[in-house]
């Protein structure tokens, strides 16, 4: 198999949470594999830093403040990716947000906000770009940004793992529907990360849930935000040409125990 099919060149590649963490490692990484990069964040200047490293490494980006939550955004998100580049090719859904609380402290504002941002707002990211695909008639990729949460219970993450698992659904039947007009639908799953997400720092930095997650990830480590990387290039990329509709994990083997 020629390394080739990895190759994004003439490939316009949207991320959405790509200020920081794995949304800015994609971006990087789809910018060196030849890819024209839309970053686009709700934090504006963190999406231009991006833009900015991609450009400083030789790469072409566009930044964007975009919130997924918000449909007129995702909207213009696209339409102004086709004004700058002229098409879109691949869309990589990964803006998240989370509250850790125990089921029957969450509020009702932080359940709308989460299942807002992860699960509407992948939805509408990804239906509109299915649009623009179509109406270009080349096909695309669209790439979702699940969990580990999405398959396993983890106390304090209800809206979270509810959102993912909502995540893991929209991929499939997205796939099935889509999937004889060349648009493939593909979700990556990670387990724990370095990448802590906004919120969340305070769970993370206690060391008995540090050695939780060494105990029960087969690898006895978190992953890397770069690890990210490789399999959302292989989602994006030729390289998976007939794969739809799955759900790549990424977690060290955490799911296999």
């Amino acid at each position: 198999m020629s390394i080739k099919l990895f190759d994004l060149t003439g490939k316009v590649v949207v991320i959405t949470g790509a200020g920081r963490g794995f949304g800015r490692a994609m971006a990087l990484g789809m910018a060196r594999a030849g890819a024209q990069v839309v970053a686009s964040d709700i934090d504006k200047a963190s999406a231009e830093e991006t833009a900015q490293k991609v450009k400083d490494e030789g790469g072409d980006a566009l930044a964007l403040g975009v919130d997924t939550a918000d449909r007129e955004t995702c909207a213009a998100l696209v339409k102004s990716t086709v004004t700058q580049y002229g098409h879109l090719d691949v869309m990589i859904c990964n803006a998240a947000v989370d509250v850790i609380k125990p089921a029957e402290e969450l509020e009702e504002a932080e359940w709308d906000w989460i299942v807002d941002v992860g699960l509407k707002g992948y939805f509408n990211c990804a239906q509109l770009a299915a649009r623009q695909m179509l109406v270009q008639n080349t096909g695309g990729s669209i790439v979702m940004t699940s969990s580990l949460a999405s398959n396993i219970g983890i106390p304090g993450l209800v809206a979270y793992a509810a959102a993912k698992g909502g995540v893991n659904q929209l991929v499939r039947t997205m796939a099935v529907e889509w999937a004889q007009r060349g648009i493939r639908v593909n979700a990556i799953a990670p387990g724990y990360s370095e990448n802590i997400m906004i919120g969340a720092g305070s769970t993370h930095a206690d060391a008995q849930k540090e050695q939780q997650i060494r105990t029960f990830t087969p690898m006895g480590r978190r992953c890397r935000v770069e690890e990210l990387v490789g399999p959302a290039i292989f989602l994006a990329s030729d390289a998976s040409s007939y794969v739809t509709g799955a759900i790549l994990a990424v977690d060290g083997g955490y799911t296999a125990m």
